[in-house]
């Protein structure tokens, strides 16, 4: 039975092989870990104090409440309409790697102020991040609807991502957000400010 020999070089690149998958899985946890600190850090930065209230980028006190909070399980509406709870819901969809769905939906809802002047340039903005087959970020729609969405984008109005977002917006209200009300995230988040 014939043996096998391997030059020293082989067994080295085997080794890296093995090493690289180490590598790979160490990586995974640490990515687990870095995002348990990092939505622990958001957390803190949104809930520093709670008996202060959280500053806002306009400057106002806005009290994060375990009110405010509870409202965001009633409806995917109530929570996207918080600006904390935009942030929280964020923070969640990165967990999931599926956070381009928050950014497009919001996205879309900017695109819906613009001036009319600026449309083309956003339009083709957000068709180049989230719409088009090798979007960065893609989203989730089917081809019928990516196909009609880059047409409405080429002659840009207030409406042109309307469908899509819709459909974005379906999508994380049955998937996504039932998950986000039973994550750990929200339930500590919710339980820390009931007992503050």
């Amino acid at each position: 039975m014939p043996g096998f020999f391997f030059s020293h070089s082989n067994v080295t690149e085997l080794n890296g092989k093995e090493d690289c998958k180490l590598a790979e899985g160490k990586a995974h946890k640490k990515k687990q870990k870095a995002f348990g600190a990092d939505l622990k850090s958001y957390l803190r930065c949104m809930v520093p104090h709670i008996e202060s209230g959280i500053k806002t980028s306009n400057s106002r006190n806005v009290m994060l409440s375990a009110e405010e909070v509870t409202q965001w399980s009633q409806s995917l509406e109530k929570l996207l309409a918080s600006q904390s709870g935009q942030g929280v819901f964020w923070e969640f969809l990165k967990s999931e790697f599926s956070e381009e769905n928050i950014e497009f939906w919001l996205a879309c809802e900017d695109y819906k102020k613009t001036k009319s002047d600026h449309l083309h340039g956003k339009a083709e903005r957000i068709y180049k991040e989230f719409v088009q087959s090798d979007a960065i970020k893609q989203i989730n729609i089917d081809y019928q609807m990516r196909e009609a969405t880059a047409k409405k984008a080429q002659d840009p109005t207030h409406t042109s991502f309307d469908e899509a977002q819709k459909t974005v917006y379906i999508l994380m209200e049955r998937d996504s957000y039932p998950r986000f009300l039973k994550s750990k995230s929200y339930l500590n988040l919710l339980n820390q400010l009931q007992t503050n």
